[in-house]
């Protein structure tokens, strides 16, 4: 059971700024301001709280809430990244296997978002990688089946791969040692 979150009730009470456009055949965002001129201190903690929604529209809008704020964000996201921390680890500590695989997209798009972002996350590393390690090595074996899941980028052990590359990618010459700290299994994509 996943407990309510931040965002589903800023959504209900008509905080967020922001609504689902249902015009034309895919569903989009619309914003009642620009991204840009939000207050990333309020905003950007919610959405990434918001990751933790298994329902529609608050899922829906998490999610691509959380990707145009990123987009758009550039300089205002490295002051706000202490208090994405506590989100991103409960969203991990759920262990569901969607709320994961989102998640773990989501760090991937924060740590390329902006300069410095991913040396900034290094201390965080023993918040958030913990749950990483529990699942690092968990594999499909299908045998000879064909794993569809491919398209879309969920196998989980693949998707924390991909996320310890990037973090240690743009996480300066002390994320590698960090990142082995945490998960001891993890070999280096950079030598």
């Amino acid at each position: 059971m996943i407990e309510q979150t931040l965002f589903k009730k800023y959504y209900d009470r008509g905080d967020l700024p922001i609504a689902v456009n249902f015009s034309g055949a895919v569903r989009k965002i619309v914003w009642k301001c620009e991204p840009e001129c939000l207050d990333y201190h309020l905003y950007l903690p919610i959405f990434f709280e918001g990751l933790r929604e298994t329902e529609d529209p608050y899922k829906f809008l998490a999610v691509n809430g959380c990707e145009e704020l990123l987009q758009k964000g550039e300089t205002k996201i490295l002051s706000v990244l202490p208090q994405l921390i506590i989100p991103i680890k409960k969203a991990l500590a759920t262990k569901n296997h969607d709320i994961m695989c989102i998640t773990l997209k989501k760090i991937q798009k924060l740590v390329k978002s902006g300069q410095m972002i991913g040396e900034a996350l290094v201390p965080y590393y023993r918040q958030i990688l913990p749950v990483m390690n529990m699942y690092k090595n968990k594999r499909l074996n299908i045998g000879d089946k064909i794993d569809y899941a491919q398209r879309k980028n969920e196998n989980l052990s693949d998707l924390i791969q991909e996320t310890l590359e990037t973090l240690e990618k743009n996480g300066g010459e002390d994320a590698y040692i960090n990142i082995k700290y945490m998960i001891p299994t993890y070999e280096s994509c950079m030598f």
